[in-house]
């Protein structure tokens, strides 16, 4: 690209995100009205907790995403790109994958065991309840088993030692720790979890922050749920600039750690259709292996495992790329497959999905991840982010699935 040209596009850009500046007051009013503060910065509660729930640990506990889909939608009578609308084309932050449609064998799986932090809701929990009935039960069936760490706030000052502590004490051990960075400007198109960096220019810094954390070792980062699967609310070149903005944070990551797995997202299967999410993944850098080893799924939501392979393997044919790709889906609470009413704030009658595992023995499937750790409230079960027992104890009576 000539000097000119990238001078143009950086004006362009620049232009874009100040007139989406004027207008965010404006734009969020016409979004879903949050019902409480988002707890995925724990540093906000005001030090009142009920008995049922834990102790703010010392990292950020995953939030309370969007109301997405519970129930599957009925399925499109085609699913070529032309049924969905078509973000921007004025932006192509890959080049465009080939052999798209054909059988490729997947070889990119991480080898190893998953590394659970001792800092996270549940176990701080555990620690101090030992007398509790239910203390056997969470546990055993929740608090011995790894999950993901989240970084939902936009803190640069100390994003980089917070990641190192968790990278660090994985690769102390030879284990992969999941981590997740969530702090796209706009996320949850300003709703539930609103937050996140002021803009893109101070988003790209905080992820550099970020990606200098990582350490050398094996990690899986779970890059920005809902970022591509909920973009509806963003114009087409607003959507152009996030896109070029997580392929740029997918690069930078994987430049800082070449061992790192980066993976983007692909909502999940009762949400977009395979091809207009794979549409979006393209143009977000995910078929590019500089930037991506492939896609993520059924974050805090409750879609069964057999439904999320299918999709994803969907996703992945529409998506191209090479045979490294692969996907990794969130199986911490859908051992009963989403409830049938639709319902997605804590719903009952949920329980725990399958524990998390690097060996999935399914083609493409990279990983079964927790993501979402089972315990933390939607919001209707105790404040949204924190880990409550009674929750977390009616996921896990039946124990996971199998």
């Amino acid at each position: 690209m000539s000097g000119s040209r990238a001078r143009r596009l950086a004006a362009r850009r620049a232009g874009r995100r100040r007139a989406a500046r004027r207008g965010a007051m404006v734009a969020a009013a016409s979004l879903v009205v949050a019902a409480g503060a988002v707890a995925g910065v724990l540093a906000a509660f005001d030090g009142r907790r009920a008995p049922d729930e834990a102790a703010p640990p010392g990292v950020s506990a995953s939030p309370r995403l969007a109301p997405l889909p519970a129930v599957p939608s009925p399925p499109a009578t085609s699913e070529s790109a032309s049924r969905s609308p078509s973000p921007s084309e004025r932006r192509t932050p890959s080049p465009a994958p080939s052999g798209t449609g054909t059988k490729r064998e997947h070889t990119g799986t991480v080898a190893g065991r998953l590394y659970r932090h001792p800092d996270s809701q549940v176990l701080a929990w555990v620690r101090s309840h030992s007398g509790d009935p239910r203390h056997a039960v969470i546990a055993s069936r929740i608090a011995e088993q790894p999950a993901a760490v989240w970084f939902a706030d936009h803190s640069p000052a100390t994003v980089t030692a917070r990641v190192a502590a968790v990278t660090s004490g994985g690769a102390a051990l030879g284990r992969v720790p999941v981590v997740v960075p969530y702090a796209i400007p706009g996320r949850d198109c300003g709703g539930h979890s609103q937050g996140g960096a002021p803009d893109l220019d101070a988003y790209d810094a905080w992820i550099d922050r970020f990606a200098a954390g990582l350490g050398s070792g094996e990690v899986i980062v779970v890059l920005e749920p809902d970022s591509v699967a909920q973009t509806e609310c963003l114009s087409a070149g607003d959507r152009a600039d996030r896109f070029a903005s997580l392929a740029r944070a997918g690069r930078v990551l994987k430049a800082a750690n070449p061992r790192a797995r980066v993976y983007f997202d692909a909502g999940h299967s009762g949400w977009n259709a395979p091809a207009q999410q794979a549409t979006w993944l393209r143009q977000a850098g995910a078929a590019s292996p500089e930037s991506s080893d492939g896609i993520f799924s059924n974050v805090s939501n409750f879609h069964t495992t057999a439904d999320e392979i299918s999709y994803d393997r969907r996703v992945l044919d529409a998506l191209g790329g090479p045979a490294s790709l692969g996907a990794v889906i969130d199986t911490s609470r859908n051992g009963n497959g989403a409830p049938p009413d639709g319902e997605w704030c804590d719903p009952s009658g949920r329980r725990l999905g399958r524990t998390p595992t690097l060996s999935t023995g399914e083609s493409r499937i990279d990983a079964y991840l927790w993501v979402k750790l089972p315990g933390e409230s939607d919001g209707c079960k105790g404040r949204p982010g924190t880990f409550t027992a009674s929750y977390a104890y009616d996921l896990a009576w039946s124990g996971p699935a199998s």
